[in-house]
């Protein structure tokens, strides 16, 4: 049975642990706020791109990109994106388990010959997708990007992707990472980036917001040079999203954290107390024991 004094040096360790998981709470809370707020900036482009493209989509003309070619698959480029630092709850765990699942629904749709190379995005999504490896998958080094890149690096990333899948060293390219929907709730997504199809730009309902507009230069001029754009609005866009999901993934770890040393604090405060009640009580009746036989 502990005594009162390890109790005591307990319940410090407890209360000092409570105060570091609520102050790393905190943090990520207003990183997770910051990465929102550039997430939200950026959409408001990527869409005008997207309607610029489907209005030219709608017009009576054909429209052709290197982007756009479709070849048959042989080789995919998976990149999945994950955090650099811990202390974020089964985040990457998730996303690996979601990259698994994704990895044998194209085997099925493409045939379990074709070639996968995985780029992991961040130290702890390289560690957890390492096994994945095998005769028909590798898991590439990553030296462009890591979680925290900023738009530089990350169209640098983007340009090797596109002259990978012009040059025809890959057929196709997926990103699977964290979709943020809430801060409660984040959940793994795959999207097909390259090529590019003309699903991605909202038929149906969007497609009857379009406007007719009259195209300076050409249509055909304009679609070349808005698609690159997209793509890299698209890349952008997913790594910025990344990080709001790592955060808030942060966000509620650290809560659980915080909420099970208050649980135990008040266990070892309620076990502290019922110790040395115990303790008053019997000093007590040596006391009086000592005074009945004097």
């Amino acid at each position: 049975m502990a005594t009162l004094r390890e109790l005591k040096g307990r319940i410090g360790s407890v209360a000092s642990s409570e105060k570091i998981t609520g102050a790393m709470k905190m943090i990520s809370s207003a990183k997770m706020h910051k990465a929102e707020s550039e997430f939200k900036r950026l959409l408001p482009f990527r869409n005008q791109i997207e309607a610029i493209i489907g209005n030219l989509l709608s017009a009576d003309a054909s429209f052709s990109s290197p982007l756009t070619e479709v070849t048959p698959v042989e080789k995919i480029a998976l990149v999945v994106l994950g955090s650099d630092d811990g202390l974020c709850g089964a985040y990457n765990v998730n996303i690996a388990k979601y990259l698994k699942e994704h990895i044998a629904e194209l085997r099925a749709s493409v045939g379990d010959n074709v070639k996968i190379d995985i780029y992991p995005v961040g130290k702890k999504m390289a560690k957890a997708v390492a096994k994945f490896a095998d005769s028909h998958i590798t898991v590439m080094p990553n030296t462009w990007v890591n979680s925290k890149s900023d738009g530089a690096k990350i169209k640098e990333f983007n340009d090797v992707l596109v002259n990978m899948f012009t040059s025809h060293e890959v057929n196709r390219v997926d990103l699977v990472y964290m979709n943020f929907i809430s801060l409660s709730r984040q959940r793994p997504r795959a999207d097909q980036i390259l090529p590019i199809s003309p699903d991605m730009f909202g038929k149906g309902q969007k497609a009857q917001l379009n406007k007719p507009y009259i195209f300076e230069p050409s249509p055909e001029a304009i679609f070349a040079a808005a698609l690159p754009m997209f793509m890299l609005s698209t890349m952008q866009e997913v790594f910025c999203e990344n990080r709001v999901s790592e955060q808030a993934a942060r966000v509620i770890a650290m809560q659980s954290a915080n909420d099970n040393a208050k649980k135990l604090l008040d266990q070892l405060q309620l076990e502290y107390n019922k110790l040395r009640q115990a303790a008053i009580t019997s000093e007590l009746l040596d006391i009086v024991g000592g005074q009945i036989k004097d």
